[in-house]
């Protein structure tokens, strides 16, 4: 009886400790976040006082109206969104194709361009950065859209990787019997390979929409145009050009992230569920 309660207490004691560890890191996380929400409803006169005031009183919504109206947030936001919805797209039709040719489709030296593939992702950006920005200059896409869209059509390796993972798990026998009944490779991936596999389709989709959506550096290279910024350019001229209303600048900070509160908030099963299963092995 003695040794079942010790058993008893030890497994206590470690799930209570577990959980103070995931609430302790959860606070980490999410602190900044809070931050940003409280002080973007806070007053002017509340914004430096010391100590701070964590839950303004009272609350000031009025600040995202004026953060909204101060500079062109809109405009950027569609810059924003253009560009994200263009990446993602690109980013799950190249991966997707590719993958499905490492895994299901046989071909000579197949297995040796897959791990030459997975060798890129060591190259490190700024090697690439400056012959990429030579080759969109002589094709004169500079100030567009185009340098920030059109690498996303031509794959990304660790993207790759994740969903050929997942490829591997879909017996053979399923496209075998596809290819009996007449179907093309072409209509096996469309009809029978997609659909299997959207839980990692839509983790892909998530990682690649806050990338683009976070992007910072890609838009400070390749657009000069202001009207072209995305919000992840537009934001800092809140500071530079407007003036340093901190809380107008949290509230629009603050409303730029709603997409991707929206994206999680509808794909968060399908988000869980191909986390699950990224990591399996062939």
């Amino acid at each position: 009886m003695k040794y079942r309660n010790r058993n008893r207490s030890k497994i206590l004691a470690s799930s209570s400790s577990k959980m103070v560890l995931i609430l302790i890191i959860t606070i980490i996380y999410v602190s900044p976040f809070f931050w940003m929400l409280s002080t973007s409803l806070k007053a002017d006169h509340d914004l430096f006082l010391s100590p701070p005031k964590l839950i303004p009183n009272p609350l000031i919504f009025q600040n995202y109206k004026k953060a909204l109206e101060y500079f062109p947030f809109f405009r950027y936001f569609r810059n924003s969104l253009v560009i994200t919805f263009g990446t993602v797209l690109g980013t799950l039709l190249s991966c997707s194709l590719v993958a499905y040719s490492f895994s299901k489709l046989r071909w000579w030296g197949r297995n040796f361009f897959f791990y030459v593939m997975i060798g890129t992702v060591m190259i490190p950006f700024a090697v690439t950065v400056i012959p990429q920005f030579i080759i969109f200059v002589k094709l004169g896409w500079i100030n567009t859209f185009l340098p920030l869209i059109i690498p996303s059509f031509f794959g990304t390796p660790l993207y790759i990787f994740l969903i050929r993972q997942f490829f591997q798990t879909i017996p053979d026998e399923l496209l075998d019997a596809a290819r009996v009944d007449g179907a093309s490779e072409f209509q096996i991936f469309l009809q029978v390979m997609l659909p299997l596999c959207k839980p990692v389709l839509f983790l892909i989709a998530l990682f690649q929409f806050l990338a683009s959506w976070n992007n910072y550096l890609g838009p400070l290279i390749y657009l000069t145009d202001e009207s072209k910024y995305p919000l992840s350019l537009g934001l800092p001229q809140f500071l530079d050009r407007y003036g340093t209303h901190w809380n107008w600048m949290m509230a629009a900070a603050t409303t730029s992230i709603v997409p991707i509160i929206i994206f999680f908030f509808f794909a968060q099963s399908y988000l869980i569920e191909g986390i699950k299963i990224s990591g399996l092995k062939e």
